[in-house]
């Protein structure tokens, strides 16, 4: 048995507690600690918190680190990511200069199946090389725990293929930990229709995926020009009855009636859902549907932000994450949370909450321990922030703003 006590933490924004957090945080106190506290870990369980000078002697031969005043923030959870890709689309930029849509860039030979080629093409070593130093580059931004979507394979042997491969790098200790989700309904090959792509995936790859039994989650990418509502639903039941949790994509565009179908379908999470309607965000929400923005793809696209506040002013539960994916090339977690907080006039806290509480309950950690918040009988998964002030974690766009990730028990410094 191992323990390390961290000793002499700055404020500890450990934000506790059960379910997510809704609304405005008017009042912090109950969500971050003040400075003076002390964190034993046992092996990768956080088994204690308390004032440093009290744990100090109970804990008397536990491994010290002097934290010496830094804060600390839970570890990061980054609730939809696209993590297996090979190619490099970055020609697109000027074609969206241009003016082109994403469909119109689609139709051009680039977009999604622009990306399906150069992965079919690649090793399954290339492929998870390519994974592993993604992973490693979100650690270094404080992410401990990762939802990964196959999506880029467009056919059964390689949506197989590329779940396989997840499945091996999540195995590597040091590394954040990995949530398996099947896109295979992500977009029609090249040279296919999505009518014909979608009978294939029905009658051929689903009951695969099923039986292979490596992705927890099922998830589509419902768009008009993509997989219409009734295909969406389709996919989605047969997901459901085969075992598996089921997301969306909804609404990147348009109001395409993703909100509605994610309500009725009880799905985890709708994410984009930037063009949803209220009425369906309503409905969502008293479903216990999670909305999940992904503020990096209006960033890079150049397009407006989605309604953040006025989600918070009807105590609507979202959360944020990188959609780390050809288009949006950023694995930091404090970058995307600077745009809502330097950008958006959302509040640190608030933004914190919604890439580690609020993401940990659409994405469980692999052990079933509690992960996203600080709490006694947690994983051990936390940020130590380079300096005083717990909101450091995301004001430094372009850096990372942690001298130390712990991962599982383990002590990683940047």
């Amino acid at each position: 048995m191992m323990q390390r006590l961290l000793t002499n933490a700055g404020p500890i924004a450990h934000l506790a507690g059960n379910g997510p957090i809704k609304g405005h945080v008017y009042d912090e106190s109950s969500l971050v600690a003040d400075a003076g506290m002390a964190i034993l870990v046992e092996d990768h369980i956080i088994k204690k918190i308390g004032e440093t000078e009290e744990l100090e002697s109970e804990f008397s031969g536990a491994e010290k680190l002097n934290l010496e005043g830094k804060a600390v923030v839970p570890g990061l959870v980054d609730s939809h990511t696209h993590l297996l890709w090979a190619g490099d689309r970055s020609r697109e930029v000027s074609w969206r200069q241009k003016g082109l849509t994403y469909r119109q860039i689609a139709e051009k030979g680039g977009g999604i199946g622009a990306t399906v080629s150069p992965t079919r093409k690649s090793s399954d070593s290339e492929l998870a090389h390519l994974g592993i130093e993604r992973m490693r580059e979100a650690l270094r931004n404080g992410t401990t725990h990762m939802e990964a979507k196959s999506g880029y394979g467009l056919n059964t042997e390689t949506e197989l293929r590329l779940l396989i491969i997840a499945e091996s790098i999540s195995a590597i200790q040091g590394l954040p930990s990995l949530d398996l989700t099947w896109l295979g309904a992500h977009s029609a090959p090249p040279s296919s229709s999505i009518d014909a792509y979608f009978e294939e995936i029905m009658s051929e790859q689903l009951p695969a995926i099923i039986e292979q039994g490596i992705a927890r989650s099922a998830d589509v990418f419902c768009e008009p020009g993509w997989f219409n509502i009734e295909q969406t639903e389709e996919i989605m039941k047969s997901s459901r009855a085969g075992g598996l949790d089921l997301r969306l994509h909804i609404d990147e565009f348009e109001d395409g009636g993703g909100g509605q179908l994610a309500a009725e379908l009880q799905v985890s999470t709708a994410d984009h859902a930037h063009y949803t309607n209220d009425d369906a965000r309503a409905a969502m929400d008293r479903a216990g549907v999670n909305c999940g923005f992904l503020p990096g793809t209006p960033y890079s696209m150049g397009s407006e932000y989605p309604p953040f506040g006025h989600c918070l002013d009807n105590d609507w539960v979202w959360t944020i994450a990188s959609d780390f994916n050809p288009n949006c090339r950023t694995l930091s977690l404090p970058f995307i949370s600077s745009i809502l907080v330097q950008r958006n006039e959302i509040s640190p806290i608030t933004s914190l909450a919604a890439c580690t509480r609020n993401s940990a309950i659409t994405t469980p950690h692999p052990s079933g321990l509690t992960h996203g918040q600080i709490t006694e009988g947690g994983i051990a998964n936390l940020n130590i922030v380079d300096g005083p002030w717990w909101e450091a974690w995301c004001l430094q766009p372009g850096h990372s703003p942690f001298a130390a990730t712990m991962i599982e028990g383990e002590l990683i410094f940047h």
